[in-house]
C-alpha cells in the first residue's frame, strides 16, 4: 500500500518557534518570534507550538514565553500550543492564556534526569498530575514520549520498555500521543514497529503524532513511514532549524519545507502554501545569517503533482 492510498490528509504542526529556536546560537527577539509565528500561519500552519514554559536558566531562548503568548492574536482560529515539563509550567501556561499544552515523558532515566530532573517513574507521575489539572482547567493536554527510539546516554530503547511506558501513561489518556525520535536514530522499520505497538494500545479518542529529527538523514523517510502506519499529525520545523539542549550533536527537526515536498510527491495533502513557506524560510535565513538545513529551500523549482483529496 502506498502512502497516498493510506492517507489523503496530514496535519503538520509547526514547531520552529519552540523546538526550532531553543537550541540556536542566534536568539530572536520577542518581536521576531511573533513574526515567525505570523509567517507560519501565513504559509498555512493551523497548529503552531509557540514557546515552552521551562526554567529560563535551562533554556534561555524561551525566557520570554509569557511575552510571546501575550503578543498572539486573540482569536484567529489557530491553535497555539506550548511545551511544559512539570506542574509549574502548566500553571504558567494557563495563567498566560494557553489553551493547549504539550507535556513530556522520557523513555530513559538518564535523559529524563538531565531534561526533567526526575526518572521515568517521576515523569509519569508528573504527566498524571498535568492531565488532571489540565482537564480541570479546560486545557487540552498532549503527551510526547521523548527518546522513544534511542537515547544518547543509554542507547537503544527496548520496545518492551516503550510498551510498558505507553500502558502507564495511557491511564490518563492525552488528546494526542507523540513518539519522538529526539536524537534522530530511527529508521523506517523502527517507526513501523513502535507505532504498531502504540496503535494497539491507544483508544480512538487519542490521536497519534510523530516527532522526528534528521540527525542521520532518515527523518523524512521516517515521517512517510509514520503516515503509512496511520499517523496523521507530524511535527516539523521551518528550514529544519533546532535541536535539543540536552542531546549532544542532535540536529533540528525535519524541515517543514522538505516534509511538504515529500507529502506532495506522495499524493498526500498537507494544507500548506509552499510559496509562502519558501518565503518564510528565506526570511529566517536572513535573521540567522546562515544557510538553513532544509534541502528543498535550496533545491530550485520543480513542479509537483496535485495532492490527493
Amino acid at each position: 500500500m502506498s502512502v497516498a492510498e493510506n492517507a489523503s490528509q496530514v496535519t503538520i504542526v509547526e514547531v520552529s518557534p519552540r523546538d526550532g529556536l531553543q537550541n540556536e546560537k542566534v536568539e530572536l527577539s520577542t518581536a521576531e518570534k511573533l513574526e515567525l509565528i505570523r509567517r507560519s500561519v501565513a504559509f498555512g500552519a493551523r497548529n503552531v507550538e509557540v514557546t515552552s514554559f521551562v526554567h529560563p536558566k535551562k533554556v534561555p531562548a524561551m525566557a520570554d514565553a509569557e511575552d510571546v503568548v501575550a503578543g498572539l492574536p486573540d482569536d484567529d482560529g489557530i491553535t497555539y500550543s506550548a511545551l511544559i515539563l512539570n506542574e509549574r509550567g502548566l500553571d504558567r501556561a494557563i495563567a498566560a492564556g494557553v489553551r493547549e499544552v504539550n507535556a513530556v515523558v522520557h523513555c530513559t532515566d538518564t535523559f529524563s534526569g538531565r531534561n526533567q530532573g526526575t526518572d521515568i517513574d517521576g515523569g509519569i507521575t508528573i504527566w498524571q498530575n498535568i492531565a488532571r489539572a489540565a482537564a480541570d482547567a479546560g486545557v487540552t493536554a498532549n503527551l510526547t514520549l521523548a527518546v522513544a527510539f534511542g537515547c544518547p546516554f543509554e542507547g537503544e530503547v527496548p520496545v518492551l520498555r516503550l510498551a510498558s511506558i505507553l500502558e502507564r501513561v495511557l491511564e490518563a489518556p492525552p488528546a494526542e500521543l507523540s513518539l519522538a525520535d529526539t536524537i534522530g536514530v530511527a529508521v523506517p522499520r523502527d517507526v513501523r514497529e513502535r507505532f504498531a505497538v502504540a496503535t494497539g494500545l491507544v483508544s480512538p479518542a487519542t490521536a497519534l503524532r510523530a516527532h522526528f529529527h534528521d540527525t542521520r538523514g532518515v527523518g523524512i523517510g521516517n515521517a512517510l513511514e509514520a503516515v503509512e502506519s496511520g499517523v496523521r499529525i507530524l511535527d516539523a520545523s521551518l528550514g529544519g532549524i533546532g535541536g535539543c539542549p540536552f542531546a549532544p550533536n542532535a540536529t533540528g527537526n525535519i524541515a517543514t519545507d522538505d516534509l511538504a515536498y515529500a507529502l506532495e510527491r506522495s499524493g498526500v495533502s498537507h494544507g500548506l502554501d509552499t510559496a509562502a513557506l519558501a518565503e518564510a524560510g528565506q526570511w529566517l535565513e536572513e535573521r540567522f545569517g546562515r544557510r538553513l538545513p532544509s534541502s528543498v529551500l535550496h533545491a530550485g523549482g520543480f513542479p509537483v503533482p496535485a495532492a490527493a483529496g
